[in-house]
């Protein structure tokens, strides 16, 4: 496939794992919820870490961008989880919390074993209480 292509094609996906996976938090329970990211991958591609992170983060990123889709990081992080794990790459998906002028701020992230991280700009300033995968 062409690159243009192969783009589009993780667009379109990253698209409707992203909605999928904002119906996922709003509507389904959190055991559900925590069954999905804490599944592992049915096959390991021990050598298409590297591209594929970068292929995914760019399309969650890009759709998650646009006005009408109401992506929140955790719904980033569960389209991310899922797009990685179809591609055999497996990966952790961590939650922390942080105190933010006396109020608690949450945020969701995903680690990689190779120790790149999916939507971990912020993450160095939360303290972790939880990963699955």
């Amino acid at each position: 496939m062409k690159p243009a292509a192969v783009r589009r094609a993780y667009m379109r996906e990253a698209f409707l794992l992203l909605a999928l996976a904002w119906l996922a938090v709003h509507l389904v329970s959190a055991a559900r919820v925590r069954a999905l990211a804490s599944r592992p991958p049915r096959r390991i591609s021990r050598f298409a870490a590297g591209r594929e992170t970068g292929r995914v983060t760019d399309a969650v990123d890009r759709i998650a961008a646009k006005r009408w889709m109401p992506a929140t990081c955790l719904s980033r992080a569960l389209a991310a989880q899922v797009m990685l794990r179809r591609r055999g790459v497996p990966s952790r998906l961590c939650l922390g919390v942080a105190r933010a002028d006396d109020a608690l701020a949450a945020h969701a992230w995903i680690e990689i074993a190779q120790g790149a991280t999916v939507g971990a700009d912020e993450a160095q300033r939360y303290t972790r209480i939880a990963e699955f995968g």
